[in-house]
């Protein structure tokens, strides 16, 4: 399970459909861009709190999973915690994933 969200992250990342970061993720989800979030386990409670009252008050999906080492190394990024997916199919996907390795 954990190869397909890593091949996933990567496909997304080189067709440009992910992005990272705190505020770049913030901003494309108020520009409705962001399909699904996903978030790393061990950030803080109050950004998790605050990503997870943004999402459901924009109605976007979001998935808290795996820790920020671990997503940063699937996306190829280096120290993120916050992966936001903006095409809806690598969202679908992703987050099918996700649910499945729960």
């Amino acid at each position: 399970m954990r190869e397909r969200i890593h091949s996933y992250l990567g496909f997304a990342r080189k067709s440009r459909n992910l992005i990272s970061g705190y505020n770049t993720c913030l901003y494309g989800i108020q520009k409705r861009k962001v399909k699904l979030l996903i978030l790393a386990a061990d950030l803080s409670e109050n950004t998790l709190e605050k990503f997870r009252r943004l999402c459901e008050s924009q109605k976007v999906e979001y998935r808290i999973c795996l820790t920020a080492e671990q997503l940063s190394m699937y996306a190829g990024e280096e120290g993120k915690g916050i992966f936001g997916v903006t095409d809806q199919k690598f969202a679908d996907v992703i987050s099918k994933e996700i649910d499945q390795m729960k």
